[in-house]
This record gives C-alpha cells, structure tokens and sequence, in this order.
C-alpha cells in the first residue's frame, strides 16, 4: 500500500474521508469492510481495530475470510471463534484489540446450545443430517456471520461489554455482502417446500426423500447417498422436529441486526486499488449498499502510488531519456529517467481511474492510501497504514 519518499498525492476530486472521525466518534459500533480480491482489504481492516484500539475504543476485529492473513498480521498463530487478545497494543489511552475468525460450525452449535435443553442438544449434535448441514449446506457461512455479528452487537449495545466497536473483515468477493441476504434467505428456508416435505409424514420412498435432501445439502450428498434411505428419513424428520427449538428466534435474531446495520451506529467502507476491475467491483458494491439503505462511510483507495518532482511529465521524461541513450548518456541517469517517466505514467492512469469513480458517485467520501514496498505482516506496519488512513 508506495515508495518513499513520497511529497504529492492524487488530486482530491471527492470528499475526504476522515477516519479517525469516524474512529473516535462513540455512536460508531460497527465498521464493516468490503471489497474484491488483492486490494489490502483485510490490512485495512486490521489497520483499523488497531489505530481504533489504540486511540482508546475496545475493539474486537471479526474476519469473515477463512484465510489466515489478519491473524498473521497481529501476531496470532491462529483465529477461530473466540475472541484472542492482540499483543502489543498501545493501551495507554484505555483500548483493546482482540481478533477472531468466524467458524460456522461451531457458531451453528452455540445456536443449538443457547435454544435446546442439553438433552435435545446432544440429540441434534449426533444426527449425521444435522452434522453434513452444518457445515455443508448452502448458505450457512451467511446465516452464521448475521447470527455471529448480532451476538457482538448485543454484547455491544449492552454497554457493559467486553467491546464498544466491532471491525467486520468480509470475504474477498462479491458475495462479501451475501450476508446481508441471510433474513431473507432462511425466512425462504424455513418457509419453503422443502421445510414442509420433510415434516411431512413419510408417504413416499426413500429415494424421493434423498433426491430432495441431496439438492439441499449440495456437498454433504456423498456422505448421505452412503447411508441407508430409511436412516435417512428418520435423521432428516428428527432434525426437522427440532426446527422450532433450534430456529425459534432465529430469524427475528437476522432481521434485527439487519435493521442494526441499516442505523447511523453502522459504517460501511468500501476498499479498493486505482485498478479498472477493482473500481469496477467498487461501484457494485456502493450500488448494492445503497439498495439496501446501508450507510456507507466512504471507499479506501489502497495501493495509490507517489512521486515526487511532478513538474517533469511522463512524456518529457520519457523523450529525454530516449534521447541520452542515443547521445550515449550514463546509463544511471537514462534508468532514472525511465523510471520517473513510468511512474508519472502510473499515477496519471491512478488518478484518471479515481477522477471515473468520483464523478460517477460523487457523494462517496474517498481517502487514499499509499503503496508499500512490502506486504504487511506486523502491527508496526498495520500502525503504518493506520497513519496513512488518517491523513486523508
């Protein structure tokens, strides 16, 4: 995220975001990240919580990725769903940061356990159709990541919790806001035919109910087609029995934070590099926030590259580099000028694409930041990235 030294940044063609604002502000409760592959998104995140826990919030960062980039980034060995202290952390001004990393399964079984007697939930534990779903059904992730999230909020909201801000770290892609969709989609799940069938008394064979469940389950069919029908049936029907106990508030648990994400208390930040495809899935994702009434706090510009004398353009540059290696020139001072000439280039592509963006959302606060010679994978350098958020 550029090469020292650096004296120029891109002209400001939209509102600057000011994130140490949004930070400090105590009406902020959830900062959610979003954005493509390869463009920093999980640094930013990372960067974040720690400038956030550092200027005095209690922060906890929840990465929704199951790759192992923000617990490298913090000095963590691993991340799984217990919230982990981050070593390190200036705690002076009365913060905290502690990391964690969504597992659907074991988030499914503190659902069932918080909603069935003990009894009832070791029967839903050891049914094999229960076991295949939880981690295998479509849509789970998404289900879990609401139910996750609304937990944290509550603790949250409580006022006497262990956090006051909450950083959402969300997949790499577009289905990074497949989450919000989870309401709708469980209320379609429990609601739908599929539901009804299975709680039906069985009037047909095993093989109708097999073909049924295989559609659901998707990737768990191997290990169902290897079981009996009949098993299969009674798995299926004892699962579907505990429905209202497991699910009983469920839904309602989804829609209400939902509506929380959708309050000022929310802050959705788009992340992107001065690259045509990722500006491009920038743009998607602005334009989904915005039919789905979430408040968008601004896009992060990641990865914008500086330079230094830009009185000498790219072209001019360029020619005069020509120029002394036909005359014969040192080879030093034709490399040098090469370079500038390419990275004037660079920048004057960086700062179109961004112009193209700003124009076609100019309400969207944008705070650029710059490249890095290397990959972050410490708290100093995710310290550094906080520094350049902060600037504007």
């Amino acid at each position: 995220m550029s090469t020292p030294p650096r004296t120029s940044r891109p002209p400001r063609t939209s509102d600057v975001l000011d994130v140490d604002a949004l930070l400090d502000d105590p009406q902020t409760r959830v900062v959610v990240c979003c954005g493509s592959g390869g463009v920093g998104k999980t640094t930013t995140a990372a960067a974040l919580a720690l400038r956030g826990a550092e200027r005095g919030r209690r922060v906890v960062v929840l990465t929704i990725d199951p790759a192992r980039r923000l617990a490298q980034s913090m000095g963590l060995n691993e991340l799984d769903n217990t919230p982990r202290p981050v070593a390190g952390v200036d705690t002076s001004s009365g913060g905290s940061l502690d990391a964690m990393m969504l597992d659907m399964k074991r988030t499914f079984d503190e659902v069932i356990e918080a909603h069935a007697s003990p009894e009832k939930a070791r029967q839903i534990f050891e049914n094999p159709f229960y076991q295949a779903m939880s981690s295998s059904f479509a849509g789970t992730q998404e289900y879990m990541a609401m139910e996750k999230l609304g937990q944290l909020r509550a603790q949250v909201e409580s006022g006497d919790g262990v956090w006051d801000l909450i950083v959402v770290d969300t997949p790499p892609s577009r289905s990074a806001l497949d989450f919000l969709d989870a309401p709708q989609r469980l209320g379609s799940f429990l609601d739908g035919r599929l539901i009804r069938l299975l709680s039906a008394p069985a009037k047909v064979g095993g093989r109708a109910y097999l073909k049924v469940v295989s559609v659901a389950v998707g990737g768990a069919t191997g290990i169902l087609t290897r079981l009996l029908g009949a098993q299969i049936l009674r798995d299926v029907q004892s699962f579907v029995a505990a429905l209202d106990t497991v699910f009983g508030g469920f839904r309602e648990r989804a829609d209400r934070t939902y509506r929380l994400l959708q309050q000022e208390g929310t802050a959705f930040l788009v992340v992107a590099a001065p690259e045509p495809d990722a500006l491009r899935e920038a743009s998607y994702f602005v334009e989904r926030l915005a039919a789905e009434k979430m408040p968008l706090a601004g896009l992060v510009l990641n990865r914008v590259h500086m330079t230094q004398a830009e009185d000498l353009s790219a072209d001019r540059a360029l020619a005069a580099a020509e120029e002394l290696e036909d005359a014969g020139g040192h080879p030093l001072t034709v490399a040098l000028l090469k370079i500038h000439g390419n990275q004037v280039r660079r920048l004057d592509r960086e700062r179109v694409l961004a112009a193209r963006f700003a124009s076609t959302h100019p309400q969207v606060a944008v705070v650029a930041v710059a490249a890095l010679p290397q990959d972050v994978h410490d708290l100093r350098g995710l310290r550094e990235v906080g520094t350049d958020l902060a600037k504007g």
